[in-house]
């Protein structure tokens, strides 16, 4: 089998090539560029192809895909409300993610957002290396005995609610499905609930139609003022002109985001001050309590491997034609 490896990084050749090994009957070639309908004719004599959330899989992408005789979408990632789904269907393209990669990854990354938020950590560490020893700033508050709220409570939610009750906090979550394993640490309450009551708001849900811009100025509003809130799942869950509305509102004692609506478009790729200038992303960098990372909740050794690991063994499911649970019907 051969596939076309479509945005390549240093890191996904390193773990896709160290894992292969395991894998003789499956071939990759990489390339820099990502999976779009200007690049999909490259895939011409390769029988699958391997994206990423921010690839263009949609109807355009997947007729080229199909001309060329593609009959495997691999998505190395969780997501994929980027695939055009009934497309893919009509063409007889098998698509197929990576739903739990590493939970504890992310949701360690969101914990940390959330304390550097609360702490001031990024303006602590520059006012240091500015030989300012001062503590004018930089107050926080105490998680222990506060209340975090997990709007999602899937394999990332669960390890985040884990945590913050490992931090001695009142663990509240909204889901439309309840998990069951955590009945002794979370309590379900209703959006509006979780938002009035939540000191840590996080959010962990996948991206649909009915979750696109679930925060927006009316959810903020009925947040309490003072709240953290963090952001490692996918941009679109929220409405980036009124975050930064409830920023200017002071609604927020920190924001720790990992995901921006912005973020598929490459907007830092030109650096051009017009860009830049229009940019909801960088006007989010221009205020003093928003701390932005570049989607790196995922980026632990553990994960790479996971992913890498995941995505071959569907490869070869379909290789040798068996169903598989990470089939995206």
């Amino acid at each position: 089998m051969k596939i076309l490896f479509y945005d390549t990084k240093s890191y996904d050749y390193d773990s896709f090539q160290y894992t292969l090994t395991d894998f003789p009957e499956i071939t990759i070639e990489y390339i820099k560029s990502d999976l779009d309908p200007r690049t999909a004719a490259l895939a011409d004599g390769f029988d699958a192809v391997c994206a990423f959330v921010s690839s263009d899989v949609g109807a355009d992408t997947l007729r080229i895909l199909h001309e060329k005789k593609v009959g495997l979408v691999l998505m190395r990632c969780a997501g994929f409300n980027n695939v055009d789904l009934e497309k893919a269907k009509e063409y007889d393209i098998r698509v197929m993610c990576v739903p739990g990669y590493s939970p504890e990854a992310v949701a360690e990354h969101a914990i940390a957002l959330a304390l550097a938020s609360n702490r001031r950590l990024y303006k602590a560490y520059n006012k240091v290396r500015e030989n300012d020893f001062s503590l004018s700033g930089l107050m926080g508050f105490n998680f222990y005995q506060k209340t975090a709220g997990i709007i999602g409570t899937g394999k990332i939610g669960a390890a985040m609610c884990r945590i913050c009750h490992g931090f001695g906090m009142r663990v509240i979550a909204y889901d439309v499905y309840e998990n069951a394993s955590l009945k002794d640490i979370v309590t379900y309450v209703s959006l509006d609930q979780l938002l009035a009551e939540s000191d840590l708001i996080s959010l962990h849900c996948p991206l649909m139609d009915s979750t696109y811009h679930m925060i927006n100025i009316d959810t903020i509003q009925k947040m309490k003022d003072g709240v953290i809130f963090v952001n490692t799942s996918r941009g679109a869950l929220v409405k980036t002109e009124d975050l930064i509305e409830g920023i200017r509102l002071h609604k927020f004692a920190g924001v720790g985001l990992d995901v921006y609506e912005e973020e598929t478009q490459n907007v830092f790729e030109d650096r051009s001050d017009e860009i830049l200038e229009h940019s909801t992303t960088a006007r989010l960098l221009s205020f003093p309590n928003v701390m932005i990372t570049s989607h790196q909740g995922f980026f632990t050794r553990e994960a790479l491997e996971a992913i890498a690991v995941t995505t071959l063994k569907n490869a070869q499911d379909y290789v040798e034609g068996r169903e598989s649970k990470n089939d995206v019907k």
